[in-house]
């Protein structure tokens, strides 16, 4: 970073650290992954971000998924702007829920109902309770490198096998939180069959990411999605995909749409707010009926289907309804892999890359081929990718401050966006050239 750049940043997480833990409200946003201080927004717009200091920035994170038309997209302004003059919060039903709603019942292949909250964590937590609640079972499996947010039967690491449970993965967290819940590896089937062989009689849930975005990106293996259908089904358990980043990003069915997969239960989050404060989750109707006040598995939330969140997603499901948005997003996105991989090659490197649609991941591991779950991704060289985040950084690019994250495209990165990548990719990954 030059002398002066970032001046007011700097001012601003010094005060930010005295009133916030870590200076940050999310701990990603705080750099520790990558060294250095994190900058803050002024505004954003299309596929840039422009800073406190005024510098601007061609923009991969995109909020962390929702972004998918780009920042400040002028009708999802507009509407938002028009509900916001009618009142900022009911705390009753109206009707942007229901057209909302509507809309993902229809798109969705396994929804039948859903139901709205306020953020991701709140809705795959809801989806587990929901599971256990009409299972009558209580055991939960899960994926090492799967992140499901942070209620505290999801904050769980891998005990020593697929026969021991997990143990909690954050402070504050107790061992009977997590005491059904079992980790296991993404892409082991031997491990799956153990663990059904055991807990099978009591298995409430499979929860998984059908593409995992949380450990970098990982894409699932032809068949193993199936696989997991199967073997849920088998037990009587229900099978449920966190959609959280990919519900709406990858397709309009969201990935099991792409994959032709279907769950029992979705969580959603993120993508379907158009930006503002949403989650929801949603499965066949036989199973969400067993919800308060129809049924005994109670869920709950003042702020709900908020009027705001259900314009804006409204909003941005209109636009990309009209279709050509997800052509463009795949278009993009072929072009920004064969600048990557092209300059890798020139560089002599020979880095994993993973791409689905308008997500993608550059792992900055040695071992070439495709990274295929949470203990290849961790071999990662993270000291690297920190000082590949940095040169891009100051070459005015802004990628996920974690080797562990994946990025995102939106609909308005262009010609010029991609002209400026392809310039800093050059200078960041010829380092060692």
């Amino acid at each position: 970073m030059t002398q002066g750049r970032g001046e007011r940043s700097r001012e601003l997480f010094r005060k930010a650290m005295e009133v916030t833990p870590g200076g940050v409200h999310s701990p990603v946003r705080a750099f520790r992954a990558v060294g250095g201080e994190p900058f803050f927004v002024s505004s954003a717009q299309g596929a840039r971000l422009r800073d406190v200091d005024g510098i601007e920035y061609v923009d991969y994170v995109g909020s962390w998924g929702p972004a998918i038309l780009g920042h400040a997209h002028p009708e999802i302004v507009d509407a938002v702007r028009e509900v916001a003059g009618k009142g900022m919060s009911f705390g009753t039903p109206h009707p942007g829920e229901v057209e909302l709603a509507s809309k993902i019942c229809d798109l969705v292949p396994s929804v039948e109902k859903v139901r709205f909250c306020s953020s991701g964590t709140e809705a795959t937590m809801s989806c587990v309770r929901l599971a256990r609640g009409f299972t009558r079972k209580n055991k939960i499996i899960k994926f090492s490198g799967c992140y499901h947010g942070h209620s505290d039967a999801l904050l769980v690491a891998a005990g020593s096998g697929p026969l021991t449970l997990g143990r909690p993965d954050s402070a504050g967290v107790t061992l009977g939180a997590v005491q059904d819940t079992l980790i296991l590896p993404f892409h082991d089937r031997e491990a799956v069959g153990i663990c059904l062989e055991k807990y099978g009689e009591d298995l409430a849930a499979i929860l998984l990411e059908p593409i995992p975005a949380n450990v970098g990106l990982i894409l699932p293996e032809e068949g193993y999605l199936e696989f997991l259908r199967e073997q849920a089904s088998k037990v009587g358990a229900l099978l449920i995909f966190d959609e959280v980043m990919t519900g709406f990003r990858l397709g309009l069915g969201g990935a099991q749409g792409m994959l032709g997969v279907r769950p029992d239960l979705t969580a959603f989050g993120k993508v379907i707010g158009g930006g503002m404060p949403v989650g929801a989750f949603g499965g066949r109707a036989e199973i969400m009926d067993q919800l308060a006040p129809d049924g005994p598995v109670y869920q709950a939330g003042t702020l709900s289907g908020h009027p705001l969140a259900m314009a804006a997603g409204i909003a941005q499901l209109k636009v990309l309804e009209r279709g050509g948005v997800y052509e463009r997003l795949e278009k993009t996105g072929r072009e920004i892999e064969k600048i990557a991989r092209k300059t890798m090659e020139s560089a002599g490197l020979d880095y994993p890359w993973a791409r689905v649609g308008s997500m993608f991941c550059l792992f900055f591991h040695e071992k070439g081929g495709r990274v295929r779950d949470l203990a290849e991704a961790q071999k990662c060289d993270c000291a690297a990718y920190a000082a590949f985040f940095h040169k891009m950084l100051e070459k005015g690019v802004y990628f996920p401050p974690s080797q562990f994250e994946s990025c995102f495209l939106s609909a308005a990165h262009g010609e010029e966006e991609l002209e400026i990548t392809k310039t800093a990719l050059q200078s960041a990954l010829h380092r060692k050239a």
